[in-house]
């Protein structure tokens, strides 16, 4: 994995787990990280992410990725690094030819990507959220053979 792309990671990982305000904040929790960076790579890397500002449940503005309706935080944060190492993967679960991968949050857009990219050719596609993948089956395959494919892309 390149170094912006691990950068990136360790940034969805930060803004996924803590509520930071500043990009001071953000460079901060980066650079506990072994990232250092200008704030300018830092506003490029959060144009490229989508990454906004709103309001927290106590009111503070805080960042956050795109199409997170509420903010999962938890109580004691894993570091982006050890969040990296952690496998994001939780359950799935079909409906028909659609599936339904429930991830840890802020997991799922990696996850999905690396599904698309790896061209399991029992999935038509995929569309992820913040922990929640939809994948669309090709029509008869055996959901075995899904979990088989994504077993060889993920840890199931």
């Amino acid at each position: 994995m390149k170094i912006k792309d691990r950068r990136l990671e360790a940034i969805k990982m930060i803004i996924s787990s803590k509520e930071l305000g500043s990009q001071e904040d953000v460079l901060a929790e980066l650079k506990r990280e072994g990232f250092t960076l200008t704030q300018a790579t830092l506003s490029r890397d959060f144009k490229q992410l989508k990454v906004a500002k709103a309001a927290s449940m106590n009111g503070q503005y805080v960042y956050v990725l795109p199409n997170e309706t509420m903010y999962k935080r938890v109580r004691k944060p894993m570091s982006a690094t050890e969040m990296m190492q952690t496998p994001g993967f939780l359950s799935i679960n079909f409906s028909g030819n659609i599936g339904v991968i429930r991830t840890r949050p802020g997991y799922a857009s990696s996850i999905a990507y690396n599904l698309d990219n790896n061209n399991v050719p029992e999935i038509l596609g995929t569309i992820a959220g913040d922990d929640t993948i939809f994948i669309v089956l090709k029509e008869g395959v055996d959901r075995d053979a899904v979990i088989q494919g994504l077993n060889e892309i993920i840890e199931i």
